[in-house]
């Protein structure tokens, strides 16, 4: 005796979706987007546009670069890294205030202390020490614990008296001395101090902007 299969039952079609199922699909969807983009921006890589001529002939005005924001949290900037940053607050007058008013001012010594506040303003800078180094400038070239630092990628100095500060200063636990390659045209921790980690928003990596200067940093 032959067992009956039993029949299969036919296939069909799933209904159509309403225009409101539609339209809620799309805002999900979109919604995911947006979401996506602002963790990547937050927590991975965000561009930036450069906004002064303080990095030339690294970074010319208006070019654009992309910033990691993956190292800040597991490592240490390197020497010679090229952040972006919250200065303090020391950055923002048109005459920098250091946080230690006997430094920062030509003549003297760079500016070894910074005022305790963060700004909102972003700047990208090199490092050129971390913490507990030692540091003097002689004509835009810095003296990191007694040595000069290899810099062929800076602009020279035009005026000598604004680009020198003979003095010795020792970069406090946990922060960074920045300087921007156009030594004679940059606002930087000579003036304002150096940067703690925590403001540290990430390390610039690669150029995508304009086509002629696409690459690595």
């Amino acid at each position: 005796m032959r067992l009956a299969l039993p029949r299969r039952r036919a296939k069909r079609d799933a209904p159509p979706k309403s225009t409101a199922e539609q339209f809620i699909e799309l805002l999900v969807i979109v919604a995911v987007a947006v979401g996506l983009a602002f963790l990547i921006q937050a927590f991975v890589v965000k561009p930036y546009r450069i906004p002064s001529p303080s990095m030339e002939p690294t970074l010319k005005v208006g070019q654009r670069v992309l910033v990691s924001r993956i190292g800040t949290h597991f490592g240490n900037p390197g020497i010679g890294d090229i952040v972006v940053f919250h200065p303090p607050q020391g950055a923002d007058p048109q005459q920098p205030v250091c946080g230690n008013l006997t430094e920062g001012t030509i003549g003297g010594a760079p500016c070894g202390i910074s005022t305790p506040q963060r700004s909102s303003q972003t700047f990208i800078k090199r490092v050129v020490a971390g913490p507990g180094d030692t540091v003097r400038i002689i004509d835009g070239h810095a003296i990191v614990n007694g040595k000069r630092q290899k810099d062929n990628y800076i602009a020279p100095c035009q005026s000598a008296g604004s680009c020198t500060f003979p003095k010795t200063i020792t970069i406090p636990s946990g922060e960074y001395f920045m300087m921007g390659d156009n030594r004679g045209r940059s606002d930087d921790s000579r003036f304002w101090g150096p940067v703690p980690k925590r403001w540290i928003i990430g390390g610039a990596f690669f150029t995508y902007w304009p086509p002629d200067r696409i690459g690595f940093l």
